[in-house]
């Protein structure tokens, strides 16, 4: 009998895998013990390296760098999956966060925020979810079977930041967005849920969100492989009845009342 936790033969796209400590190639690491053979995109040419890493452990994988803020690179992501495999399973949409170049650009009042900057941030997390959606679910409706996992937040869906306006509205949205597209496309087979990370231990962690994550129920922040888990039972054939939701993992954070 098969694994409900079985991906062999399954195959997955990942976006925003380039962190060497980040969700994403944490995401594609779990995804591949599973057993799927994972296409993962950064914006940099780091994501080979995360390729050279995974193929180590004996992973069948390659990668792609683009901007998916852009349509056609969106298309060809799931082309690409498609040409290489005859395929596409899984899709885990992980691209956005803050900007890598202007790292401050998330961090403005909505005074001081023009409306450049503003929709750089809405196109960098909500544009990008809505092309690599367009282009992957009616591929996995055709098949009858597919996951598609968004990569929220707490900011925004169930939590408020000071300056993160754009930002906040962008993850919010997303959250939306898979509301909408689970009932859209519930009866093909095709389950599209998000995940809202707190406080996440990564290497581009500040000491100001090290020391949130530690005013938190557990007193600490999360591994990207604690938040990994959550993408990778969603994109099981396990979580069939699960579709429309968005799952927390903040350690208990948005619940408590009190804070140390």
């Amino acid at each position: 009998m098969i694994s409900e936790f079985d991906l062999t033969d399954r195959v997955a796209i990942v976006t925003g895998a380039g962190s060497p400590s980040g969700i994403g190639f944490a995401t594609a690491q779990m995804l591949a013990k599973m057993g799927a053979r994972v296409l993962m995109t950064s914006t940099t040419d780091r994501i080979h390296e995360r390729v050279d890493e995974l193929r180590q452990s004996g992973a069948e994988c390659y990668g792609i760098v683009g901007d998916l803020t852009r349509e056609a690179t969106a298309a060809e992501l799931v082309a690409d999956s498609i040409g290489r495999w005859e395929r596409l399973d899984i899709v885990v949409q992980n691209a956005g966060m803050t900007s890598v170049t202007s790292p401050d650009l998330d961090t403005r009042g909505l005074v001081e925020l023009n409306y450049a900057q503003w929709r750089s941030t809405i196109s960098r997390n909500l544009d990008t979810t809505y092309l690599v959606a367009r282009a992957s679910l009616p591929v996995m409706a055709d098949a009858g079977w597919g996951r598609l996992v968004m990569v929220a937040s707490v900011t925004g869906h169930v939590m408020g930041m000071r300056d993160l306006s754009a930002y906040g509205a962008a993850k919010a949205g997303m959250v939306g967005l898979a509301r909408g597209l689970a009932l859209d496309f519930a009866g093909r087979g095709v389950t599209v849920n998000a995940v809202a990370p707190g406080w996440i231990q990564t290497g581009s962690q500040t000491p100001h969100e090290r020391a949130q994550g530690e005013r938190t129920p557990m007193g600490r922040s999360a591994r990207p492989d604690e938040v990994a888990s959550a993408i990778c039972w969603l994109a099981t054939p396990s979580a069939s009845y699960v579709t429309g939701q968005c799952i927390v993992v903040d350690g208990g954070n948005s619940v408590a009342e009190e804070r140390a």
